[in-house]
């Protein structure tokens, strides 16, 4: 099992499990049938329509758009997935611990031409397998890689279930002004912690919510973190 450790903007340390050169292909496989059944579709729309001459292939291109921009349109709206990378539980990150910038999404794109088309993922998986970081040519211009979910996303549900008490106290209710991005990283904090045992990142991400919302805390870091969390929630169902 590969891990890498990445440092978000708020210098804390994370650790993510690797998407494996099989998640990849297993995740080429079905985006490619994807690819296959809607062309197969399209084709035969076209092939029954009355469109002749340069209108069809005019008609023709626009159609066909979706399947050359396929995985660039797919990784930003599903942030940093497509339909098979949901299926194999991995998505693209930025090795600088923000999420990817669309710059990032499209030279991974760009480089799909030499990784995978021009090689028949020859080169993808060769390179991808004698890099430390799980990386293709696209990902290692781009400073990505794939990280794998499934254990994250299992994790959150166990470890936080919304507050749904109508007697419910919120402890800090300057809470309601961090951000979502915020809320995710404490999150993600908790699930390095369950996973490491690094109580340190508790204390440290502690002292930056304290700071952003100038309170100070009585409580232990990790009993504070899921206040925030339960606060957070509550705040929002019932603004």
């Amino acid at each position: 099992m590969s891990k890498i450790s990445i440092v978000t903007p708020q210098n804390i340390e994370l650790d993510y499990e690797l998407g494996s050169v099989g998640d990849r292909i297993v995740a080429g496989l079905v985006d490619i049938a994807i690819m296959i059944a809607y062309s197969i579709v399209a084709g035969i729309i076209l092939a029954f329509s009355n469109i002749h001459g340069s209108t069809q292939v005019v008609v023709s291109t626009i159609i066909f758009l979706p399947v050359m921009f396929y995985s660039l349109f797919s990784e930003l709206l599903m942030h940093g997935q497509t339909v098979g990378k949901r299926v194999m539980s991995i998505s693209v990150i930025s090795l600088t611990g923000n999420q990817p910038a669309f710059s990032q999404y499209l030279i991974r794109w760009l480089f799909r031409l030499i990784d995978i088309w021009l090689s028949s993922y020859l080169l993808a998986i060769i390179v991808i397998a004698v890099s430390e970081k799980r990386q293709r040519l696209g990902d290692i211009v781009a400073n990505t890689t794939l990280i794998k979910t499934v254990a994250r996303t299992s994790m959150q549900q166990t470890m936080y279930v919304p507050v749904v008490e109508n007697n419910y106290r919120v402890t800090y209710p300057e809470v309601i002004y961090l951000k979502d991005t915020d809320i995710q990283l404490i999150k993600e904090v908790l699930i390095n912690i369950q996973k490491s045992g690094n109580t340190q990142l508790s204390l440290h991400i502690m002292g930056k919510i304290e700071t952003t919302l100038g309170i100070k805390s009585q409580h232990e870091p990790l009993i504070f973190l899921y206040a925030v969390l339960s606060d957070y929630n509550y705040l929002s169902l019932n603004a």
